[in-house]
């Protein structure tokens, strides 16, 4: 008897950018995040010559999702080969390639192939993957041009900024405040209401904050919560003056307590920029009010984790 049939799919796009530079971003796994859309976090597990193991935690179809991926990496042939090792139901299996061919030099075209199987050949399963792989496939590529051709133009959007807080305590203890998301609006001051899913530290976190102005904001984001060390998030609802807002907190222990750190990766929406801001605004007034808005909130989040840890709370 045959095994569940092979499905397959084909995804392009043409980008204003040289070949080598664009395959160069489909290698460098850690900036999927804020590369590619339904990217949460990716981390290399392994690494030998050509082959390499990933883990991905994404989004398909608004679910989270993490499963483990072999890759085969040709950059002089402009094709990264991919195969996941462990994948998530409703997938059976899932694999492909990206395949970028130049097109003169500051241009080139770039495949994304996918062939998969649905776990026993289900056929509201297979419904579900193809329109996972089709809506993932564009959002990825489209992202994949907009971000290189902008790299290339020396005008990219996203920028990075990080706070931090010395913490007299441990780790883990320092953790668990960040972790327990469902326990801010008790604990948080700018926390009105927080819904929490939680399945092994892959988090579905909807969370509505108080602006310094007295509006309040909902948020929806997926968090990788790797214990006691890292949490990684990507908000994948975001206010209006941004188009992406990826962080991670990391909690470094050493003889003097713990470095509490707060990091940030965000691109501001300049089409929105006027609208939110005024007629006169600025992309740099933007980000301006955009990082003092995050840091605020991350500050205060490390001084009541910092007050709840030094003070024994539970």
């Amino acid at each position: 008897m045959s095994g569940p049939k092979v499905h397959e799919a084909e995804h392009e796009i043409t980008v204003a950018a040289p070949a080598k530079a664009v395959t160069q971003l489909l290698v460098e796994v850690e900036n999927w995040p804020w590369l590619f859309p339904p990217s949460v976090h990716v981390q290399r597990v392994e690494q030998d010559g050509e082959h390499e193991r990933i883990r991905i935690w994404a989004t398909a179809n608004g679910a989270a999702k993490t499963w483990t991926s072999r890759r085969r990496i040709v950059p002089a042939e402009g094709r990264i080969e991919f195969r996941q090792e462990v994948s998530s139901p409703p997938v059976a299996a899932m694999g492909g390639a990206w395949i970028v061919e130049a097109e003169g030099e500051e241009s080139c075209r770039v495949r994304l192939l996918h062939d998969y199987r649905a776990v026993d050949d289900d056929p509201a399963a297979l419904e579900w993957i193809a329109a996972a792989v089709d809506r993932n496939s564009r959002a990825e590529l489209d992202a994949l041009k907009r971000n290189a051709e902008a790299a290339t133009g020396g005008s990219s959007p996203v920028f990075s900024f990080e706070d931090s807080r010395r913490i007299a305590g441990r780790a883990q203890d320092v953790f668990d405040f960040v972790n327990e998301a469902d326990r801010w609006p008790q604990r948080l001051p700018h926390v009105a209401r927080v819904c929490l899913e939680d399945e092994d530290g892959l988090q579905l976190l909807e969370m509505d904050t108080h602006a310094p102005d007295g509006s309040v904001h909902t948020t929806t984001s997926v968090r990788v919560c790797l214990a006691p060390h890292r949490i990684h998030y990507k908000q994948i609802q975001v206010p209006a003056l941004m188009s992406l807002h990826t962080g991670e907190w990391r909690f470094e222990e050493d003889g003097d307590g713990v470095l509490a750190t707060s990091r940030h990766t965000v691109a501001v929406d300049e089409s929105r920029v006027a609208e939110v801001l005024g007629a006169d605004a600025t992309l740099e007034d933007a980000r301006a009010v955009v990082r003092k808005a995050l840091g605020t909130n991350s500050l205060s989040t490390l001084a009541h984790a910092k007050a709840h840890v030094e003070g024994g709370g539970s």
